[in-house]
């Protein structure tokens, strides 16, 4: 039995990096663009899909740790900050919705469902891409990883939603990459689902026990 149970959903909530969208190449232009400015050495897209997903904080932790097998604290903030710079200014060049996505958010405009987009990425670039690619008009609202002082796996994000559009637990949906998302989802008593095709930190996403894969969205609506 799908674990989706869409006709008695009223809330769906998206992760945006991984699950709507491919961002990585960007992400790679844009951390590489940020060590040249730096004076380090470059990494690789492939790298880079391991390492994505836990807020951009953490992403530059992780490109410091490979390069220098340290965690410089001066270092890792002029990382953090360039790359800000360099990647919200043009967040969306190669990004692009995965197969499936849109027909899925038709759908939910269709149905009447509320759809919010939960992302660990700062707020800004989030609304930029779903602008860029015209994805902006199915959700309710964005909520970026710095809009509150905790962000997934933390509850809280999730747990605002619901209060916040007047939903509850049961009628609530999150659909996810990670498990960032399915750990956030188990501590708010959210039902998840989560896409096969996501970046989920290098790691198998059937590791942290999902109670749902598909490889796309467009199965939950056969």
């Amino acid at each position: 039995m799908s674990i989706a149970q869409l006709e008695q959903r009223d809330l769906i909530l998206f992760d945006l990096d991984g699950t709507l969208v491919d961002s990585a190449f960007d992400l790679y232009r844009a951390m590489n663009m940020s060590l040249n400015v730096l004076a380090l050495p470059l990494v690789t897209e492939i790298q880079v899909r391991t390492w994505i997903g836990k807020g951009t904080s953490l992403f530059c932790e992780s490109v410091l740790k490979h390069l220098t097998g340290t965690l410089d604290v001066k270092q890792h903030q002029l990382l953090l900050a360039t790359f800000l710079e360099i990647y919200n200014a043009e967040p969306c060049v190669d990004t692009k919705p995965f197969h499936g996505i849109m027909e899925f958010l038709e759908w939910g405009v269709a149905q009447q469902k509320t759809m919010i987009c939960v992302t660990n990425k700062p707020e800004l670039p989030a609304r930029k891409i779903l602008a860029e690619l015209n994805m902006m008009h199915y959700f309710a609202d964005v909520v970026g990883g710095d809009r509150f002082e905790v962000r997934k796996p933390d509850p809280k994000p999730l747990l605002h939603c619901v209060k916040a559009f007047q939903s509850s637990l049961e009628k609530t949906l999150m659909v996810g990459d990670s498990s960032n998302d399915v750990e956030a989802a188990r501590r708010a008593g959210i039902d998840c689902i989560v896409v096969s095709y996501g970046y989920n930190h290098g790691e198998d996403i059937k590791l942290c026990q999902p109670q749902q894969i598909v490889d796309d969205l467009r199965e939950l609506l056969a």
